[in-house]
């Protein structure tokens, strides 16, 4: 996703990219397997279930992208753009918690 803003130098995440990556490909490992309970016509149950910690897992990936944008974007932002920065992080956990 493009941000409006003009981007950091890097990204918060970079220090962790590899780990990132891996834990998004096993993400997508979990809905595939959920798109096979559906298919195999499973107890609904125990889809939500694997819904449940997929959602769980994405949430902590996100959490994981909150810090590290805090960290490096906002507080190593300069002076002058941190308070925009903040703001913009704010507007995303905004966003993250509205859902459900």
């Amino acid at each position: 996703m493009a941000s409006s803003q003009t981007p950091h130098s890097g990204r918060g995440y970079e220090a962790s990219k590899e780990q990132l990556l891996g834990r998004l490909a096993r993400i997508k490992g979990q809905v595939g397997g959920i798109e096979r309970m559906v298919e195999d016509d499973r107890y609904c149950i125990d889809v939500l279930t694997q819904i449940s910690a997929v959602q769980a897992a994405l949430e902590k990936v996100a959490l994981g992208l909150l810090d590290g944008h805090a960290r490096t974007c906002v507080l190593g932002a300069e002076a002058e753009q941190q308070e925009e920065r903040a703001v913009e992080l704010m507007a995303a956990v905004g966003r993250l918690m509205r859902r459900g």
